[in-house]
């Protein structure tokens, strides 16, 4: 079992990791995004963030995996991302206006995060151009570029196409994910997707 700051210090070592890899962080720059950030532990079933909540973080998965969910008026769940190791789930657009989230962000494993404090992030962002250049890299690799993808394969793409595709772009980690979920993910029901897979 690793201490707590054992576990820390790697935390923060991987997320500096994944940052760079996108764009090289400064060694000023990431000193300060360590001072904005705290390290957290989920147990499975705990909510990273909950609908209805102003969130004022997001956040860096160093290990486990999440999932990101609406929930309609009749209580049914749609699961709209999946989040591993390496990765930053967050409310985007309720940080950025300052209202309610409409999602979930919830935790399928047991889970290590670091917790980013978005005002003193954005604040960061707009003093250092290094900090801007990894922001710009990050968003369009995952919110602009997938987003688009995403909408794509909803309206071209059978039921079939749509779960292949996912077990390749997430070949990593769909072995984690229940069934159910990915079926949610896919907007068909737990039925279906059994079907497809003995297809495959």
């Amino acid at each position: 079992m690793q201490s707590k700051h054992l576990r820390q210090d790697m935390s923060f070592k991987a997320m500096k990791k994944a940052m760079d890899s996108y764009w090289p962080i400064p060694p000023a720059t990431w000193d300060v995004i360590c001072s904005i950030s705290t390290d957290h532990s989920l147990i499975k079933g705990e909510k990273l963030y909950s609908s209805g909540e102003v969130p004022c973080s997001f956040a860096f998965v160093y290990q486990g995996l999440f999932r990101s969910f609406i929930t309609n008026e009749q209580g049914q769940e749609y699961n709209k991302m999946f989040f591993d190791e390496g990765t930053f789930p967050g409310a985007m657009t309720a940080l950025l206006t300052s209202t309610e989230s409409s999602f979930t962000i919830q935790a399928l494993e047991d889970s290590s995060v670091i917790k980013i404090n978005f005002a003193a992030f954005r604040q960061l962002l707009k003093e250092d151009h290094g900090l801007a250049l990894f922001h710009i890299n990050y968003l369009e690799q995952n919110w602009l570029l997938a987003k688009e993808a995403r909408e794509i394969q909803i309206v071209q793409e059978n039921a079939e196409q749509r779960y292949r595709r996912f077990i390749i772009n997430h070949a990593s980690i769909s072995a984690r994910i229940p069934q159910y979920h990915i079926a949610s993910h896919l907007g068909i029901t737990a039925t279906q997707l059994s079907r497809l897979r003995k297809k495959s």
